[in-house]
C-alpha cells in the first residue's frame, strides 16, 4: 500500500514515526511518503519538507507567512497528485490538514485523521468539515470520542501514543547523564519553554527570572529538537543554568519538578510523574484573539483531561516572576507533591493503555483491504 502522512510538529513527529513503525508491521510491503521530521526520516520513507520549515505560532505570525503557506499547500496537492496514494493521513496540524483534506475529498482519495485537530477547544464548526472531509478518525484522548458523538460522528479512541513512547524508551544511567551534560548532584528543575521560537522567546526569560531563589536546585533547559544551541546560547548566563539538547525524557526522568510550556509537553511531565506549572505567553494581540474563541476552562491537556485542576496554568499576565516563584515553591512542597502523584496515575488510567500505534496502523490497513485496495 501506498501511504502519504502529513504532521506538522515536533510531537506529530513523534507520533508519526510510531505510527510509520507500526504500518510496516501490518504491511510489509509499505511505501510511504511524508511530511514530517527527523524521527520520521528514521523510520523509513521519503519526506517531502521537514516541519522546521513551515513551523509558525499565533495568528499574527500566520499571516505574516501566509505566502508561505499557500505555497506549501500547492506543493502537497502537486505531491499527492503525481503519488496517487491508496491513504493520507493527517496527523493534527489543522490549519493545513483540512485545507488538505478539503481537496483530497473532492479528488476521491481515501483520508484518515490521526490525533484530532483541536476542534473541542475552538471553532468548533469545524467538526462538520471533519465530517464531510474525513473517512475515518482515530482519536487519543478519552473525552474526543464524546465530544465528537455529540456532533453525531463516530470516531475511534485508540489511546496515547506518548504513554508507548515513554514505556518503551530505554533506561539510562543517571550519574552518566550527568556527567556527560556536566549537571551537578543537585534536584533537577526543568525548564520546557515550547519548540517554537516565538515561545521560547516570550517564556524562557520569566522561567529564568526565578532561579536566584532556588541555589540548592539546577534549572536544566531541555532544548526542542527544531532549535539550535546557538539560539538558547543567550539564556545561559546563570552558573545555575543548564542545557540538554533533545533529550526531555532523559531529563525528566530525573527531574524534581519542571516549567512546561502548555501543550504536549504538559502531558509528558506529567506521565513521567513529575509535579509541573504550566506557562503560557503569546503576543498581546494573538493572546487577545485566543482568548475570545477558546471556549475552554483550561488549557493544559493535564487538566482537560481530567476535568478538573491539578496544575496550576499561569496564562499571560499571571506568568510573572512573583506568581512563578509562588507556584514552584507549592510544587516543591512534599505535601503538595502527593497530591501530584495520585492524580497522575489516575490521568494514566484514562488515557487508555499501551498500543495507540498498533491498533491505529491496524484499523488502517484492515481498512483498505476491506475495500480491495
Amino acid at each position: 500500500m501506498r501511504y502519504y502522512i502529513i504532521a506538522g510538529e515536533a510531537s506529530g513527529d513523534l507520533h508519526g514515526s510510531n505510527l510509520m513503525k507500526a504500518l510496516r508491521k501490518k504491511d510489509v510491503n509499505a511505501d510511504i511518503r511524508f511530511w514530517g521530521g527527523d524521527l520520521m526520516a528514521a523510520a523509513g520513507g521519503h519526506m517531502v519538507k521537514h516541519y522546521k520549515e513551515r513551523s509558525f505560532m499565533g495568528f499574527i505570525e500566520v499571516l505574516k507567512n501566509l505566502p508561505k503557506i499557500f505555497n506549501d499547500i500547492a506543493l502537497c496537492k502537486k505531491d499527492i497528485t503525481n503519488y496517487q496514494p491508496d491513504v493520507i493521513i493527517f496527523i493534527d496540524n489543522s490549519g493545513f490538514n483540512l485545507r488538505i483534506a478539503k481537496w483530497a475529498r473532492k479528488q476521491r482519495y481515501r483520508t484518515n485523521y490521526y490525533i484530532s485537530p483541536q476542534v473541542w477547544a475552538s471553532r468548533a464548526q469545524r467538526v462538520q468539515a471533519i465530517k464531510r472531509d474525513i473517512d475515518a478518525m482515530y482519536v487519543i484522548l478519552p473525552f474526543e470520542k464524546v465530544f465528537y458523538k455529540s456532533y453525531n460522528y463516530e470516531v475511534t479512541f485508540v489511546g496515547h501514543p506518548l504513554i508507548d513512547a515513554i514505556s518503551e524508551r530505554p533506561v539510562i544511567d543517571e550519574y552518566e547523564f550527568r556527567r556527560k551534560h556536566l549537571l551537578s548532584d543537585k534536584p533537577i528543575i526543568a525548564l520546557l519553554p515550547g519548540s517554537r521560537k516565538q515561545e521560547i522567546t516570550k517564556t524562557l526569560s520569566v522561567m529564568l527570572s526565578v532561579i536566584d531563589h532556588y541555589p540548592n536546585y539546577q534549572f536544566v533547559i531541555a532544548g526542542a529538537p527544531s532549535q539550535d544551541f546557538e539560539f538558547y546560547k543567550p539564556y545561559i548566563t546563570n552558573p545555575n543554568v543548564n542545557f540538554v539538547d533533545n533529550k526531555t525524557y532523559d531529563l525528566l526522568s530525573m527531574s524534581t519538578a519542571a516549567l512546561v510550556t502548555s501543550g504536549t509537553a504538559t502531558l509528558e511531565t506529567a506521565l513521567f510523574k513529575v509535579p509541573q506549572v504550566v506557562c503560557y505567553k503569546g503576543s498581546n494581540i494573538s493572546y487577545q484573539i485566543a482568548k475570545r474563541i477558546i471556549t475552554l476552562k483550561y488549557i493544559s491537556l493535564v487538566n482537560l483531561i481530567m476535568d478538573k485542576k491539578v496544575v496550576t496554568e499561569l496564562i499571560q499576565n499571571d506568568f510573572n516572576p512573583g506568581r512563578l516563584k509562588k507556584e514552584l515553591d507549592l510544587i516543591l512542597d512534599d505535601h503538595e507533591r502527593t497530591k501530584f502523584f495520585l492524580n497522575y496515575y489516575e490521568l494514566e488510567k484514562k488515557l487508555g493503555g499501551k498500543g495507540a500505534s498498533e491498533k491505529t496502523a491496524d484499523l488502517i490497513f484492515k481498512s483498505l483491504q476491506s475495500i480491495g485496495k
